[in-house]
């Protein structure tokens, strides 16, 4: 399947790249952790938990379409369908649609689940249909009581937290398992709060991210966003990222001014997705849990 991978990008020329797994900063999220590594000299380093912002440096500099397959690393992942090491195949095309990457990253589902067709939802009607509520409009408390009509357990800490969190929690335990029922089901238009690294377009009732996930049976298996080009948004948005971290106990990390300088000098208009090579051969060999086809997984 690596060679397999490596066909379909050759075939669209998308170049294979390789940054390093290794760096003095980290991808800013607040709800990824990551995993510290300290060096002789007294300095601490971090494992990538995304390739990302070496790529779009790389990106600035060659205005090249690229892909990597490479190992990232999640601090605290460890379960069934997670494994705190795992392969992400992430890659940015530049001057094309959200709509057109979707239909690529489609293709690129069927190397590993052939035949199967693709429906797709908005966030929005995503929660409509399977909440019953307007993520949108909704309130903390009207969130609250929708986790706790489905028997969600709230800790004293969810029930004080921000309005995505509890968003994200209903995504995962309430909406999520209905999702791409023997299909690929294409989820878009998440809220703005929940841009990340997208860029953000204005609709006729609220802003939305242009981002879209990919999901079958129930679960994630791509993410992909049409990339934020403007460095002082980018900026803003982890600065933002490292308050909620605050916010919720975790560690302050550095900002990766590399990575910011590069959007500073320009990244072309490109949309960006990553994909779990691992879930993808587990689905492909209908096992219902990594360590099936991790040849060492990490022990539970």
């Amino acid at each position: 399947m690596f060679a397999e991978v490596r066909a379909f990008f050759h075939e669209r020329d998308v170049l294979e790249v390789d940054c390093p797994s290794l760096s003095l900063c980290a991808p800013i999220d607040a709800h990824i952790d990551v995993m510290k590594v300290y060096l002789q000299s007294g300095k601490s380093a971090f494992l990538h938990t995304s390739p990302e912002y070496g790529m779009k440096r790389l990106i600035a500099l060659t205005h090249r379409d690229i892909f990597q397959m490479s190992h990232v690393f999640r601090d605290g992942e460890l379960g069934k369908r997670h494994n705190p090491e795992f392969t992400m195949v992430e890659w940015y095309r530049l001057n094309i649609s959200l709509e057109t990457l979707i239909q690529e990253t489609l293709s690129f589902i069927r190397l590993f689940l052939p035949d199967l067709h693709a429906t797709s939802m908005t966030y929005c009607e995503a929660f409509e249909e399977y909440a019953k509520i307007n993520p949108f409009k909704a309130k903390v408390r009207e969130l609250i009581k929708i986790a706790e009509s489905h028997e969600i357990h709230l800790s004293d800490e969810m029930r004080h937290s921000d309005k995505d969190s509890l968003l994200n929690l209903i995504m995962s335990l309430v909406i999520e398992p209905h999702l791409g029922k023997d299909c690929l089901c294409v989820i878009t238009d998440y809220p703005a709060s929940q841009a990340a690294l997208s860029q953000i377009k204005k609709t006729q009732e609220f802003p939305v991210a242009e981002r879209f996930e990919v999901y079958y049976n129930g679960f994630e298996l791509a993410n992909g966003y049409h990339e934020l080009l403007d460095e002082e948004e980018q900026r803003k948005r982890l600065i933002a990222e490292n308050e909620k971290r605050i916010s919720h106990g975790k560690d302050l990390l550095p900002i990766d001014e590399e990575f910011l300088a590069a959007l500073k000098i320009g990244l072309p208009d490109c949309c960006g997705v990553a994909a779990g090579f691992d879930r993808l051969m587990m689905v492909k060999h209908q096992k219902e849990s990594l360590s099936e086809i991790l040849p060492f997984p990490w022990p539970t």
